[in-house]
């Protein structure tokens, strides 16, 4: 592993986190890793065997402020398998104005899978930030990743009522868009009241798998799993060119993340025929 000095920015901090895997001999080893504070990873786990790699990221700052600049860049090379989680909840401060970047490239190679899973982010009141992801999946390749947002910190009572939250994916192959989602909420009453925005609730999540083309049948065993619980919050799924899309809007964290983590394992069950190994670092 490389660790670069940190980078102080005018405004903030500059991070930037590069990994690369590959496959040898059955197993998945992060072959190279460079990183920038406040951007860190943990050594390689395998609850799941050699094939999987598991890899746990840090921010070490504790959390995002106006002006800070994360890059992130990964590459699974062909027929790895890697899972990529965070330690902890992020965080969003309150910006005076200026606006916190976090930009993802994942390319994934033929006979890959990368699933990424980060824990929830909060986004505090008057917070000013932009995600931008993008995935280059190679026919044969899979790609799993979710995103679980809270605006404002509930416990508090606080609302986000201020600031500013954009969160721009996208995934192709071969030049061609597989999902493209643009999501944008500006901080006031009217989006966190309105059944055009937040609806009141303030927990927000998208789960998308894209690998190959759905049967109907694995579509409704999607669904069941969420009608077959006395949930709170609202759900739904969409079929997708080459896989799916669920969404979940609520005030419960723990409601969507297991939502999440059963059609994860329904998927990975259906394509793998292997079960799951929730992260250590999920309480």
């Amino acid at each position: 592993m490389k660790q670069l000095e940190p980078e102080p920015i005018a405004n903030g901090w500059h991070g930037s986190l590069d990994l690369v895997y590959a496959h040898d001999h059955g197993a998945t080893r992060l072959i190279h890793s460079q990183m920038r504070s406040p951007l860190k990873v943990q050594r390689s786990f395998y609850p799941e065997g050699p094939a999987v790699c598991h890899n746990i990221v840090l921010h070490t700052a504790g959390g995002i402020v106006g002006g800070d600049r994360l890059e992130q860049n990964i590459h699974l090379q062909a027929d790895s398998h890697a899972l990529i989680t965070t330690a902890a909840a992020g965080k969003v401060y309150r910006s005076k104005g200026q606006e916190a970047r976090h930009t993802i490239e994942i390319k994934v190679e033929s006979g890959a899978c990368l699933e990424w899973l980060p824990q929830e982010t909060i986004i505090f009141n008057g917070a000013v930030y932009r995600q931008d992801l993008r995935v280059e999946l190679a026919p044969g390749a899979s790609w799993l990743g979710w995103e679980i947002t809270r605006f404002g910190r509930t416990a508090r009572g606080e609302q986000f009522l201020q600031g500013n939250w954009r969160s721009h994916s996208e995934v192709w192959q071969q030049g061609y868009p597989l999902w493209i989602e643009r999501q944008w909420l500006p901080g006031s009453e009217t989006s966190f009241n309105s059944p055009h925005g937040l609806a009141g609730e303030p927990i927000v999540g998208m789960l998308c798998w894209l690998s190959q083309p759905i049967t109907s049948d694995l579509l409704e065993q999607v669904k069941k799993l969420w009608n077959a619980k006395e949930n709170q919050g609202e759900a739904g799924v969409t079929q997708l060119i080459a896989g799916l899309l669920c969404r979940y809007r609520g005030t419960s964290t723990s409601e969507v993340r297991n939502w999440f983590t059963e059609v994860w394992q329904l998927l990975r069950l259906s394509s793998s025929g292997c079960s799951v190994k929730k992260p250590r670092v999920w309480i």
